[in-house]
Protein backbone atom coordinates (compact mmCIF):
# COMPACT_ATOMS: atom_id res chain seq x y z
CA UNK A 1 0.00 0.00 0.00
CA UNK A 2 2.68 2.55 1.18
CA UNK A 3 4.17 1.73 -2.62
CA UNK A 4 1.39 2.14 -4.15
CA UNK A 5 0.75 6.23 -2.36
CA UNK A 6 4.85 6.52 -3.22
CA UNK A 7 3.84 6.15 -7.00
CA UNK A 8 1.15 8.33 -7.04
CA UNK A 9 2.72 11.24 -5.00
CA UNK A 10 5.42 10.87 -7.90
CA UNK A 11 2.71 11.33 -10.43
CA UNK A 12 1.80 14.68 -8.58
CA UNK A 13 5.15 15.66 -8.56
CA UNK A 14 6.07 14.69 -11.87
CA UNK A 15 3.35 16.47 -13.52
CA UNK A 16 4.35 19.67 -11.25
CA UNK A 17 7.70 19.49 -12.59
CA UNK A 18 6.15 19.12 -16.26
CA UNK A 19 4.18 21.57 -16.49
CA UNK A 20 5.13 24.28 -13.73
CA UNK A 21 8.54 24.51 -15.49
CA UNK A 22 7.66 26.61 -18.10
CA UNK A 23 6.03 28.79 -15.99
CA UNK A 24 9.24 29.78 -14.10
CA UNK A 25 11.22 29.49 -17.42
CA UNK A 26 8.59 32.41 -19.61
CA UNK A 27 9.11 34.04 -15.96
CA UNK A 28 12.81 34.38 -16.49
CA UNK A 29 12.62 35.02 -19.87
CA UNK A 30 10.32 37.76 -19.75
CA UNK A 31 13.57 40.58 -20.07
CA UNK A 32 14.54 38.62 -23.45
CA UNK A 33 12.00 39.87 -25.33
CA UNK A 34 11.81 42.81 -27.01
CA UNK A 35 10.80 45.57 -24.22
CA UNK A 36 7.07 47.57 -24.28
CA UNK A 37 3.79 46.73 -22.54
CA UNK A 38 2.55 44.93 -25.75
CA UNK A 39 5.20 42.03 -26.11
CA UNK A 40 5.79 41.30 -22.30
CA UNK A 41 1.51 41.09 -22.11
CA UNK A 42 1.60 38.44 -24.66
CA UNK A 43 4.38 36.76 -23.51
CA UNK A 44 2.85 36.58 -20.20
CA UNK A 45 -0.65 36.14 -21.65
CA UNK A 46 1.00 32.71 -23.77
CA UNK A 47 1.04 31.74 -20.02
CA UNK A 48 -2.15 32.63 -18.34
CA UNK A 49 -4.63 29.79 -18.78
CA UNK A 50 -2.33 27.17 -17.12
CA UNK A 51 -0.74 29.08 -14.45
CA UNK A 52 -2.62 28.68 -11.61
CA UNK A 53 -3.57 24.91 -13.02
CA UNK A 54 0.23 24.19 -13.12
CA UNK A 55 0.53 25.45 -9.47
CA UNK A 56 -2.24 22.78 -8.04
CA UNK A 57 -0.05 19.68 -8.78
CA UNK A 58 2.51 21.32 -6.23
CA UNK A 59 -0.28 21.68 -3.54
CA UNK A 60 -1.97 18.08 -4.21
CA UNK A 61 1.27 16.83 -3.89
CA UNK A 62 2.38 18.43 -0.69
CA UNK A 63 -0.95 17.68 0.98
CA UNK A 64 -0.19 14.40 -0.53
CA UNK A 65 3.21 14.03 1.31
CA UNK A 66 1.29 15.28 4.39
CA UNK A 67 -0.48 12.74 4.62
CA UNK A 68 0.69 9.46 3.51
CA UNK A 69 4.48 10.09 4.33
CA UNK A 70 4.40 12.16 7.50
CA UNK A 71 7.48 10.75 8.91
CA UNK A 72 9.62 11.81 5.51
CA UNK A 73 8.22 15.14 5.60
CA UNK A 74 9.32 16.08 8.86
CA UNK A 75 12.99 14.85 8.15
CA UNK A 76 12.97 16.14 4.94
CA UNK A 77 12.24 20.27 5.49
CA UNK A 78 14.12 19.20 8.91
CA UNK A 79 16.96 18.86 6.86
CA UNK A 80 16.84 21.50 4.08
CA UNK A 81 14.92 23.96 6.13
CA UNK A 82 17.14 27.00 4.46
CA UNK A 83 16.11 25.64 1.00
CA UNK A 84 12.48 25.35 1.75
CA UNK A 85 11.91 28.65 2.91
CA UNK A 86 13.98 29.97 -0.26
CA UNK A 87 11.63 27.89 -2.16
CA UNK A 88 8.41 29.32 -0.42
CA UNK A 89 9.87 32.66 -0.59
CA UNK A 90 10.69 32.31 -4.71
CA UNK A 91 7.15 31.01 -5.33
CA UNK A 92 5.02 33.64 -2.95
CA UNK A 93 7.16 36.35 -5.08
CA UNK A 94 6.63 34.95 -8.55
CA UNK A 95 3.10 34.10 -7.79
CA UNK A 96 2.18 36.94 -6.14
CA UNK A 97 3.86 39.24 -9.02
CA UNK A 98 1.98 37.86 -11.73
CA UNK A 99 -1.31 38.39 -10.13
CA UNK A 100 -0.97 41.58 -9.03
CA UNK A 101 0.49 43.49 -11.91
CA UNK A 102 -1.66 45.30 -12.86
CA UNK A 103 -3.68 45.49 -16.53
CA UNK A 104 -4.32 49.32 -16.53
CA UNK A 105 -2.57 51.14 -19.24
CA UNK A 106 -1.15 54.09 -16.79
CA UNK A 107 -0.19 51.77 -13.84
CA UNK A 108 3.31 51.25 -12.86
CA UNK A 109 4.53 48.11 -12.99
CA UNK A 110 8.28 47.86 -12.90
CA UNK A 111 8.21 46.41 -9.83
CA UNK A 112 5.97 43.76 -10.22
CA UNK A 113 7.78 42.10 -12.93
CA UNK A 114 11.05 42.07 -11.49
CA UNK A 115 9.32 40.42 -8.62
CA UNK A 116 8.30 37.79 -11.63
CA UNK A 117 11.42 37.69 -12.71
CA UNK A 118 13.06 37.42 -9.43
CA UNK A 119 10.84 34.91 -8.12
CA UNK A 120 11.26 32.68 -11.07
CA UNK A 121 14.89 33.07 -11.12
CA UNK A 122 14.36 31.95 -7.00
CA UNK A 123 12.32 29.31 -6.97
CA UNK A 124 14.79 27.48 -9.75
CA UNK A 125 17.25 27.81 -8.12
CA UNK A 126 15.77 26.31 -5.05
CA UNK A 127 14.03 23.49 -6.35
CA UNK A 128 17.90 22.10 -8.46
CA UNK A 129 19.69 22.69 -5.15
CA UNK A 130 16.62 20.69 -2.89
CA UNK A 131 16.78 17.97 -5.55
CA UNK A 132 20.21 17.78 -6.22
CA UNK A 133 20.72 17.40 -2.07
CA UNK A 134 17.72 14.41 -2.38
CA UNK A 135 19.93 12.62 -4.70
CA UNK A 136 23.55 13.12 -2.91
CA UNK A 137 21.93 12.81 0.44
CA UNK A 138 20.45 15.35 2.84
CA UNK A 139 23.10 16.71 5.50
CA UNK A 140 21.72 14.35 8.46
CA UNK A 141 23.45 12.93 11.38
CA UNK A 142 23.29 9.01 11.33
CA UNK A 143 20.03 8.81 13.29
CA UNK A 144 17.95 10.98 11.03
CA UNK A 145 18.10 14.41 12.72
CA UNK A 146 19.49 17.71 11.49
CA UNK A 147 23.09 18.04 11.22
CA UNK A 148 23.19 21.70 11.48
CA UNK A 149 25.64 22.38 8.72
CA UNK A 150 23.59 24.87 6.72
CA UNK A 151 26.38 25.18 4.11
CA UNK A 152 26.06 21.62 3.53
CA UNK A 153 23.16 22.25 1.36
CA UNK A 154 25.17 24.49 -0.58
CA UNK A 155 27.78 21.44 -2.12
CA UNK A 156 29.68 21.96 -5.32
CA UNK A 157 26.76 19.10 -6.76
CA UNK A 158 23.72 20.79 -5.47
CA UNK A 159 24.96 24.17 -7.47
CA UNK A 160 25.51 22.24 -10.34
CA UNK A 161 22.28 21.41 -10.39
CA UNK A 162 20.61 24.58 -8.99
CA UNK A 163 22.15 26.38 -12.12
CA UNK A 164 20.90 23.60 -14.29
CA UNK A 165 17.54 23.38 -13.00
CA UNK A 166 17.70 27.84 -14.22
CA UNK A 167 19.12 26.75 -17.65
CA UNK A 168 16.18 23.55 -17.88
CA UNK A 169 13.43 25.58 -16.94
CA UNK A 170 14.56 28.50 -19.37
CA UNK A 171 14.91 25.91 -22.37
CA UNK A 172 11.70 24.50 -21.38
CA UNK A 173 9.93 27.87 -21.34
CA UNK A 174 10.95 28.83 -24.60
CA UNK A 175 9.99 25.78 -25.78
CA UNK A 176 6.56 26.55 -24.72
CA UNK A 177 6.72 29.77 -26.02
CA UNK A 178 7.30 28.82 -29.39
CA UNK A 179 4.21 26.94 -29.33
CA UNK A 180 1.72 29.18 -27.67
CA UNK A 181 3.56 32.87 -28.36
CA UNK A 182 2.43 34.80 -31.19
CA UNK A 183 3.55 34.45 -34.14
CA UNK A 184 5.68 37.88 -34.17
CA UNK A 185 7.60 36.14 -30.74
CA UNK A 186 8.37 32.47 -32.38
CA UNK A 187 11.25 33.24 -33.91
CA UNK A 188 12.68 34.49 -31.00
CA UNK A 189 11.25 31.92 -28.83
CA UNK A 190 13.33 29.54 -30.77
CA UNK A 191 15.98 30.77 -30.89
CA UNK A 192 16.48 30.69 -27.41
CA UNK A 193 15.45 27.56 -26.75
CA UNK A 194 18.16 26.41 -29.19
CA UNK A 195 20.51 28.60 -27.11
CA UNK A 196 19.43 27.14 -23.86
CA UNK A 197 20.16 23.13 -25.79
CA UNK A 198 24.24 23.46 -24.66
CA UNK A 199 23.91 24.25 -21.07
CA UNK A 200 20.91 22.32 -20.59
CA UNK A 201 22.93 18.91 -22.11
CA UNK A 202 26.04 19.83 -20.23
CA UNK A 203 23.98 19.60 -17.26
CA UNK A 204 22.67 16.64 -18.34
CA UNK A 205 26.21 15.14 -18.36
CA UNK A 206 28.24 16.67 -15.64
CA UNK A 207 25.52 16.06 -13.11
CA UNK A 208 25.60 11.76 -14.55
CA UNK A 209 28.60 11.20 -14.77
CA UNK A 210 29.66 13.41 -11.65
CA UNK A 211 26.59 11.09 -9.83
CA UNK A 212 28.44 8.19 -11.05
CA UNK A 213 31.10 8.97 -9.06
CA UNK A 214 29.99 10.41 -5.77
CA UNK A 215 27.56 7.41 -5.52
CA UNK A 216 29.81 4.89 -6.15
CA UNK A 217 27.87 3.76 -9.05
CA UNK A 218 24.19 3.81 -10.14
CA UNK A 219 21.00 1.40 -9.42
CA UNK A 220 19.49 0.15 -12.49
CA UNK A 221 16.50 2.57 -11.56
CA UNK A 222 19.13 5.48 -11.72
CA UNK A 223 20.54 4.41 -14.88
CA UNK A 224 17.02 3.83 -16.39
CA UNK A 225 15.96 7.94 -15.17
CA UNK A 226 18.97 9.05 -16.60
CA UNK A 227 18.36 6.63 -20.04
CA UNK A 228 14.92 8.56 -20.11
CA UNK A 229 16.03 11.74 -19.67
CA UNK A 230 18.98 12.48 -22.58
CA UNK A 231 15.96 10.58 -25.06
CA UNK A 232 14.04 13.37 -23.92
CA UNK A 233 16.35 15.80 -24.57
CA UNK A 234 17.30 14.18 -27.75
CA UNK A 235 13.21 14.18 -28.89
CA UNK A 236 12.85 18.19 -27.83
CA UNK A 237 16.37 18.68 -29.67
CA UNK A 238 15.18 17.03 -33.01
CA UNK A 239 11.77 18.89 -32.38
CA UNK A 240 13.32 22.31 -32.68
CA UNK A 241 15.45 21.28 -35.65
CA UNK A 242 12.54 19.95 -37.17
CA UNK A 243 10.59 22.83 -36.05
CA UNK A 244 7.95 20.66 -35.00
CA UNK A 245 7.94 22.71 -31.32
CA UNK A 246 5.07 20.85 -29.91
CA UNK A 247 7.48 17.74 -30.02
CA UNK A 248 10.06 20.11 -28.32
CA UNK A 249 8.01 20.77 -25.80
CA UNK A 250 6.61 17.54 -24.73
CA UNK A 251 10.60 16.71 -24.82
CA UNK A 252 11.19 19.07 -22.39
CA UNK A 253 8.49 18.64 -20.29
CA UNK A 254 9.83 14.66 -19.91
CA UNK A 255 13.16 15.81 -18.94
CA UNK A 256 12.02 18.94 -16.38
CA UNK A 257 10.32 15.83 -14.26
CA UNK A 258 13.39 13.11 -14.74
CA UNK A 259 15.17 14.72 -11.67
CA UNK A 260 12.07 14.34 -9.79
CA UNK A 261 11.72 10.90 -11.11
CA UNK A 262 15.11 10.27 -10.10
CA UNK A 263 15.15 11.70 -6.24
CA UNK A 264 11.79 8.96 -5.78
CA UNK A 265 13.49 5.89 -7.57
CA UNK A 266 17.29 5.85 -6.92
CA UNK A 267 17.58 3.83 -3.65
CA UNK A 268 14.00 2.83 -3.61
CA UNK A 269 12.45 1.15 -0.97
CA UNK A 270 14.59 3.64 0.85
CA UNK A 271 13.34 7.29 -0.13
CA UNK A 272 15.61 9.64 1.72
CA UNK A 273 19.01 9.08 2.62
CA UNK A 274 22.10 10.60 3.96
CA UNK A 275 25.88 9.62 5.10
CA UNK A 276 24.56 6.26 7.42
CA UNK A 277 21.17 6.47 7.66
CA UNK A 278 17.79 5.50 5.38
CA UNK A 279 14.52 5.97 5.65
CA UNK A 280 12.48 2.91 3.88
CA UNK A 281 8.81 3.67 2.26
CA UNK A 282 7.64 1.96 4.50
CA UNK A 283 8.78 3.63 7.80
CA UNK A 284 8.11 6.63 6.42
CA UNK A 285 4.10 5.52 5.60
CA UNK A 286 1.48 6.70 7.73
CA UNK A 287 -0.75 4.22 9.46
CA UNK A 288 -3.20 2.18 7.38
CA UNK A 289 -6.41 3.75 8.74
CA UNK A 290 -4.97 6.71 7.35
CA UNK A 291 -4.46 5.56 3.48
CA UNK A 292 -7.89 3.90 3.93
CA UNK A 293 -9.27 7.70 4.49
CA UNK A 294 -6.73 9.03 1.39
CA UNK A 295 -8.47 6.11 -0.65
CA UNK A 296 -11.65 7.93 -0.67
CA UNK A 297 -10.51 11.16 -1.75
CA UNK A 298 -7.17 11.03 -3.40
CA UNK A 299 -8.06 9.02 -6.45
CA UNK A 300 -11.24 11.58 -7.63
CA UNK A 301 -9.04 14.39 -6.99
CA UNK A 302 -6.50 13.06 -9.10
CA UNK A 303 -8.95 12.00 -12.17
CA UNK A 304 -10.47 15.47 -11.83
CA UNK A 305 -6.86 17.26 -11.51
CA UNK A 306 -5.82 15.30 -14.66
CA UNK A 307 -9.19 16.02 -16.71
CA UNK A 308 -9.10 20.08 -15.85
CA UNK A 309 -5.47 20.09 -17.05
CA UNK A 310 -6.47 18.08 -20.63
CA UNK A 311 -9.53 20.64 -20.62
CA UNK A 312 -7.39 23.56 -20.00
CA UNK A 313 -4.64 22.69 -22.67
CA UNK A 314 -7.69 21.48 -25.15
CA UNK A 315 -9.02 25.00 -24.87
CA UNK A 316 -5.94 26.81 -25.56
CA UNK A 317 -4.20 24.94 -27.23
CA UNK A 318 -3.49 27.93 -30.34
CA UNK A 319 -0.97 30.38 -30.08
CA UNK A 320 -1.73 34.04 -28.73
CA UNK A 321 -2.90 36.59 -31.24
CA UNK A 322 -4.81 39.60 -31.01
CA UNK A 323 -8.43 38.35 -30.14
CA UNK A 324 -7.01 36.10 -27.13
CA UNK A 325 -7.76 37.18 -23.63
CA UNK A 326 -4.42 38.14 -21.81
CA UNK A 327 -5.26 36.99 -18.57
CA UNK A 328 -2.28 39.03 -17.07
Amino acid sequence: MATFWWCVLGLLTCGYFALAGYDYGVGMLLPGFEAGERRRRQTLGALGPFFLANEVWLVAAVGLLFGAFPHLEGKVFAGAYVLVVTLLLGLTTFTASMQLRSRRPDARRGAWTAGIVGGALVTALSWGLFLGNLVLGLPLSPDGSPSGDVLALFSPYAVLWGLGFVALFCWQGAAFLAVRGPAELTGRAVRLARAFSAPVFAFLVIASAWGVFALDGVPAFGATVAGLAFGAFAVARLGLAARRYRVALVGSMVLSACPALLAGTLRFPAVLAAPGYALTVGEAATAPETFAVLAWFAPPAVLVLLVVQWLTWRAHRRPVDQRSLLHF
